[in-house]
């Protein structure tokens, strides 16, 4: 070796030696500690930083501390194996820093949360998701409490060295919107502290696998001692290694998340309301949305012109959910003004009961003309059918129109599972969905395509289920199979077809089959998708023994045989094909994000983003080629994702906090960007007051910020907030807009709930006292009024963008407000079969010191149906309320007022004439109705004939008679009252919501510059006896029309500002199947003191009722909130109670 290589040898080694020497130890495992607010701070935050930071110095890890939102970037986040959300609170990352934090944990990415991480981000669904569950309430009065943790799972770190009852002091929270994905480790036993509102399933800890990553949350820790609480301290330390994983690097090829739209910026807007039972809707490129009602209305509402009209009422049987259901526009509408109606004509009595796809003509002044009808076919369908009809229509890119159709099939005497009753006799044929949805040769439990011809009829296009003329077919079927399609839709740009199927209601997996699912399927082409052999992901079905109730071999979905003796159709036949999207009543193992409890799935509509559309409200291009859909029970509106090849990917929440979906029954995107939804109602089978037609648009730019000013009363809020034990209800606490005084005069202005809905805006505060001039530029503020005078209190708030919201308050300087009281030793919420109320009218006010009796008024009405939306003041306006009759507004908008006045002779006779003329005549309705259409002389004289009014339907001029009729229907009078005296009330039992209203007033003499002021008060009587059903908030129990279903564990109905002076004892009438438990009543608060408490024995079956009593306590009196809870205290505890009648005893 020469000496040039020993050297250069030497120098190498040396520097490998020295390069070695200086080189890096290996990097530890990092995490990101993130503890910004933008709500309530926790005096807890450095005391957790410096116990994680103790936890990864003495377990090898390293930990960086932040409150930084910038730090949530891709290539700083790749720095770190966990991100711990360290009491956080509010909206701390925008949407740019939203989307970064979404890809990291796509990447593999771990979270974990502590306390407050779940009272963050509410307008983000994703991290909803991820957290586990969102912050409702915690106790109030006080806040931290003792209570005993149920370990249930000690096999991950966190709990593994946790006591099985676990017994600590923090502050509880009690969590909504809890995601069906988490792997609960521990609970909060409710019956060992006051507060809890999660019943039996009250989970505190839990870690689920979400999204790609890791995600660990503890509710724990709010307290400052909690951080040298060394059990507390282990389950962080277990948290915290289960998010960090096993050290398998991220990798970002996995993410794919985008900035995605904020969802608070969609603005829902109410367009018509108190629709009932409305069904589908059809939105042209006119702006005109056509929609239809279930009990035969066709309808429009003109988006240009704001109006709502009836166009046509459809004479219907209405036989078990028959009526008019399906509706769409021919695709060159435009052109040809055809609409198509899915609907039952009246008049059918024996079975089969025959819907009809019918086309009609419709003019562009919205008059439907019936004579222009063409029937392309029938859809004969059984009495006792379930209400499984379908009758959603959609078109594709070819003009192909898609009918979807019910199996006409009753679910209940199969309990649930697949109706296979093959027994013979006609009670039993409509049990049997093979007759239907499985037979080849039958319309029923189907999606129909066909290609509707220029002439009223159809052809049969291509690729259907079955070729045109095969034996024992229908050419017409492109989908069988199907339970109830409820609401179907096509992509447009490839002509897939997808529908919402309505499943089953069976809850568990049994010898007879598997547990009911609700599905969201996708058909690429023609075929079978298993109903009643198969459910869900195909599966399978016994051949249930209805005889014997015994099960037979499963159904093969590769070769599904149907050999009922109902069947007319093929007996093989096609393979089944399972659903994209299956979902049960319990939490889905393969879709969590789909919740949990009732589920009713409904299709709804593709959006196609186009730039050229000018709504600069239209919907987002983020949402282009994404198919909402809804479920009605769970009242929620998700949107699917597909990749290039429209494979099913994911699905995102579109407004979960905000939307306010009252059983989203369809919807259907605009010409103008906008999504236009159909809403039932909150009620099953009741005329729903929220059935209504609405328009979601996104609100795009600056928004201006909210300003909401109050005048601040201590003294009533203290009072208030000891009466509530829970935080969410204590922020229920009324505003106070107005205040009236002698100078000088102090008040304290707030701001709060001010606020700013744009990510990282701030805003700035002024108050104008006088309404003019800037005297305060702080959130809260005070002022002394010194001189006389009526006041607009002004606070102006301003965002860095230059927008600003106003709100006003009202003072009044110079008078004092009068007080009055309708006072009464009697109850004031109840009256009793025969006892009278008894009342005096006490007035006072400093200023006018003696009070003329002769202005003081007491005036009462009676009310049969109040509204369940508001609570009316006025009896003036009570006393005045009609029905809304569209006919006043269709008289309003015609020539009618030319010739008559409602109680006046014109031209012709008056409305009230016309009313006590023909009113009480058989048919008079339909007669008068044609006589406005084609118009006359002869019935008043023959001086003045009656202009023809050939452009108004048949349905508007009906509806018109209906108001003229409605002129002399008999109103409740407005009564007066002497100042103290006895009322004797009674009730129709007809009328169970039925109340009468007494309303006191006094108008003061008045200030030199303020003037009068007047004062009011109310007392609302009703019937001591109330049904269940009628109360003011039901939470655990759902209504059903007039009845309520079972409730589980702390499930409440709640009747608000009830007087429980001499009451004693509260009388029951309920059902309870298999659970014997307590009835508990709570005042004030749904964590309120205990007044009284009642055991119930089981009743053995639904419909078998008992009645307890249960007497109070002690005596109260007042008005309070009262809760009626269904209590067990052990498991298992759902489904315990119905509540049916309650009566308030004297």
């Amino acid at each position: 070796m020469s000496l040039k290589t020993k050297l250069t040898y030497v120098f190498l080694t040396g520097l490998t030696f020295l390069l070695y020497s200086f080189k890096k130890p290996f990097d530890k495992p990092r995490v990101l500690v993130f503890s910004k607010t933008l709500g309530w701070h926790h005096s807890c935050i450095p005391f957790g930083i410096a116990a994680i930071q103790k936890l990864g110095t003495e377990n090898g890890f390293d930990v960086d501390t932040t409150t930084n939102s910038a730090n949530f970037n891709d290539d700083n986040l790749k720095k770190y194996q966990a991100v711990i959300f360290n009491c956080t609170t509010g909206n701390v990352l925008n949407a740019v820093e939203q989307a970064a934090f979404e890809r990291y944990i796509q990447a593999g990415g771990g979270f974990m949360g502590v306390h407050s991480a779940a009272d963050t981000e509410y307008d983000w669904p994703w991290y909803g998701k991820l957290v586990g569950a969102y912050f409702s309430s915690h106790p109030n009065n006080s806040n931290i409490r003792k209570a005993t943790i149920d370990v249930t799972d000690k096999s991950q770190p966190a709990t593994a060295n946790l006591p099985t009852r676990w017994e600590r002091t923090d502050e509880w929270y009690n969590y909504k919107s809890i995601y069906s994905g988490i792997h609960v480790l521990a609970s909060l036993d409710e019956n060992t502290y006051d507060g809890g509102t999660n019943g039996a399933n009250h989970p505190i800890t839990w870690y689920h696998e979400f999204d790609g990553g890791r995600a660990f949350y503890t509710g724990c820790g709010h307290t400052d001692e909690s951080y040298s609480d060394p059990l507390f301290l282990g389950q962080l330390l277990g948290g915290i290694k289960y998010a960090m994983g096993n050290g398998k690097p991220l990798d970002y090829g996995k993410s794919y998340s985008k900035v995605a739209p904020d969802q608070t910026r969609f603005i829902k807007t109410v367009l018509v309301s108190n629709i009932a039972s409305p069904m589908e809707l059809a939105a042209a490129k006119d702006g005109r949305v056509f929609f239809t009602q279930l009990m035969g209305n066709f309808s429009v509402y003109n988006t240009k012109t704001n109006k709502f009209k009836v166009i046509h009422k459809f004479p219907i049987t209405y036989e078990g959910g028959t009526g008019v259901i399906g509706l769409t526009l021919d695709p060159d509408f435009e052109k040809n003004q055809f609409v198509y109606i899915y609907y039952m004509p009246a008049g059918q009595t024996i079975e089969p009961l025959n819907f009809q796809l019918s086309r009609f003509k419709l003019s562009p002044a919205d008059v439907l003309d019936l004579k222009s009808e063409k029937i392309l076919f029938k859809v004969p369908v059984q009495k006792v059918s379930g209400a499984h009809h379908g009758g959603s229509l959609a078109w594709d890119k070819d003009k192909n129109l898609y009918l979807s159709t019910g199996d006409s099939s009753s679910p209940f005497p199969s309990d649930g599972y697949a109706p296979l009753d093959e027994r013979p006799g006609t009670e039993h044929y409509s049990l049997d969905a093979q007759r239907s949805a499985g037979n080849t040769n039958d319309f029923k439990g189907k999606i129909l395509r066909i290609h509707p011809e220029a002439d009223g009829t159809y052809t049969i296009p291509e690729g259907n289920l079955f070729p045109k003329g095969m034996a024992k077919t229908k050419p017409e079927i492109y989908v069988m199979g199907c339970r109830n399609p409820y609401r179907i839709a096509v992509n447009p740009k490839t002509s897939v077809l997808y529908w919402g199927e309505i499943g089953p209601d069976a809850g568990n997996d049994s010898p007879r089959g598997p547990r009911g699912y609700d599905e969201f399927n996708q058909a690429r082409k023609a075929g079978n998708f298993g109903w009643p052999y198969f459910v869900g992901n195909n599966f399978a079905y016994s051949h249930w023994d209805f005889v014997n109730a015994k099960p037979g071999p499963n159904f093969d979905p590769k070769a599904p045989v149907n050999n009922s003796p109902n069947n007319t159709g093929l007996n093989v036949l096609p393979p089944a094909m399972p659903a994209m999207i299956w979902y049960p009543y319990a939490a889905s193992d393969e879709f969590p994000e789909l919740g949990m409890g009732g589920r009713c799935a409904i299709g709804g509509d593709f959006y196609e983003f186009d730039k050229s559309v000018k709504n600069p409200n239209k919907f987002p291009e983020y949402y282009d080629g994404t198919l909402f859909v809804a479920d009605w029970m769970r009242n929620w509106v998700i949107d699917l994702r597909f990749d290039e090849n429209e494979n099913y990917l994911r699905n995102e929440a579109f407004m979960p906090a905000n939307g306010d979906f009252r059983r989203p029954i369809d919807m259907q995107f605009g010409p103008d960007g906008a999504l236009y939804m159909l809403e039932y109602g909150s009620v099953y089978g009741a005329q729903n007051e929220d059935a209504r037609l609405v328009k979601i648009e996104y609100n795009t730019g600056n928004r201006a910020p909210i300003a909401k000013a109050s005048i601040s009363d201590t003294a009533a809020f203290n009072k208030f907030n000891k009466m509530k034990f829970l935080t969410s209800e204590v922020k229920e606490f009324p505003a106070k807009k107005e205040i009236a005084g002698q100078a000088p005069l102090k008040v304290s202005f707030s701001s709060q709930n001010s606020k700013d809905l744009d990510d990282d805006d701030k805003i700035t505060y002024q108050w104008l006292f006088d309404g003019k001039t800037v005297g305060a530029a702080t959130p809260s503020a005070s002022y002394t009024f010194t001189k006389p005078g009526v006041y607009r209190t002004i606070l102006k708030v301003t965002d860095r963008g230059g927008l600003s919201g106003r709100d006003t308050v009202i003072v009044r300087v110079g008078n004092t407000k009068p007080e009055v009281t309708i006072a009464s030793a009697d109850n004031k919420s109840f009256i009793w079969k025969g006892k009278p109320f008894h009342y005096h009218v006490v007035v006072s006010d400093k200023e006018d010191g003696k009070i003329d009796p002769k202005k003081v008024k007491l005036f009462y009405i009676y009310n049969p149906q109040p509204s369940a939306n508001s609570t009316t003041q006025n009896l003036t306006a009570l006393s005045t309320t009609e029905v809304s009759y569209p006919g006043k507004g269709l008289i309003a908008n015609s020539d009618c007022k030319s010739c008559h006045t409602i109680n006046k002779t014109a031209v012709g006779p008056s409305f009230l004439a016309i009313a006590n003329r023909y009113k009480m005549q058989k048919g008079a309705i339909d007669q008068l109705s044609k006589k406005i259409i084609a118009g006359g002389a002869g019935s008043w004289g023959t001086e003045h004939v009656m202009s023809a009014h050939p452009q108004l339907s048949n349905a508007d001029t009906k509806e018109i008679v209906k108001y003229i009729f409605s002129l002399t229907d008999k109103k409740s009078p407005v009564l007066p009252l002497p100042l103290t005296g006895t009322l004797n009330l009674k009730f129709n039992n007809a009328e169970p919501r039925g109340e009468y209203t007494l309303l006191a007033s006094y108008i003061d003499k008045g200030g030199k510059v303020v003037g009068p002021l007047k004062a009011t008060d109310m007392v609302v009587l009703r019937n001591s006896a109330i049904k269940a059903v009628y109360a003011d908030e039901l939470k655990g129990f759902n209504r059903f029309k007039d009845d309520l279903s079972a409730g589980n564990h702390k499930s409440y109905v709640l009747f608000r500002n009830i007087d429980l002076t001499n009451i004693s004892k509260f009388a029951y009438k309920y059902a309870s199947k298999d659970y014997d438990g307590e009835i508990e009543v709570r005042i004030d608060s749904q964590a309120g003191p205990v007044i009284s408490s009642v055991a119930y024995s089981t009743t053995g079956a639904w419909d078998k009722t008992g009645e307890v009593t249960g007497q109070l306590n002690k005596p109260v009196s007042g008005k309070h909130d009262v809760y009626f809870f269904a209590i067990k205290h052990s498991k298992p505890s759902d489904g315990i109670l119905n509540l049916k009648d309650i009566q308030f005893v004297e």
